[in-house]
């Protein structure tokens, strides 16, 4: 188990990235790796909203997803705050871009990971997917933000390179031995 591995885990884990890097499963992969809570920012929001990301980008702008993400992300880390279990937060792609969305990440006690995933992964992922995504409706749109994006990124504290062909659990071994070299 990863959490047998590490010292002391930090008790909240922010896992950022553009779409489709894998975000959610190694979020998911890793909690259970843990022993800790999940949470899938965007989830949360399609329950809250009835409504996905992408719909609401559709419907009212991204100008207002932003607004109810950041709202979302608040909400989440005042109910962190009395939770001793750790949990292990997947943001959405843009909402690691945004300084205040990092600024209230840096103001509660946890490490922030970027999954660096090539963007010709992250695109055959987006195709995958049905490319049910606003922001990245084709490919020279995506390869755009994903450079305008990674500079952000760039500024998580721990940097793990993905690959395609590692499994979910490789990765997050990888995620945990980089957790222990930063924490020397």
């Amino acid at each position: 188990m990863i959490g047998a591995d590490l010292n002391q885990p930090p008790r909240l884990i922010f896992i950022t990235g553009f779409m489709g890097a894998g975000k959610t499963t190694i979020a998911r992969e890793l909690a259970r790796l843990l022993n800790y809570h999940v949470i899938d920012l965007d989830e949360l929001i399609s329950e809250r909203e009835h409504r996905s990301p992408g719909e609401i980008i559709e419907q009212s702008g991204e100008d207002e997803f932003r607004r109810i993400e950041a709202e979302m992300l608040l909400q989440v880390l005042n109910e962190q705050t009395g939770d001793s279990t750790g949990s292990v937060i997947a943001l959405g792609g843009g909402a690691w871009t945004l300084e205040k969305n990092r600024d209230l990440i840096s103001q509660h006690d946890g490490v922030s990971i970027w999954l660096d995933a090539p963007f010709e992964v992250c695109w055959q992922r987006i195709q995958a997917d049905g490319n049910r995504r606003p922001l990245a409706r084709d490919e020279a749109d995506a390869r755009m933000l994903y450079a305008e994006r990674k500079p952000q990124y760039a500024l998580a504290q721990l940097h793990v390179l993905t690959d395609p062909n590692k499994s979910a659990t490789d990765i997050c071994v990888e995620i945990a031995r980089v957790m222990r070299t930063q924490n020397r």
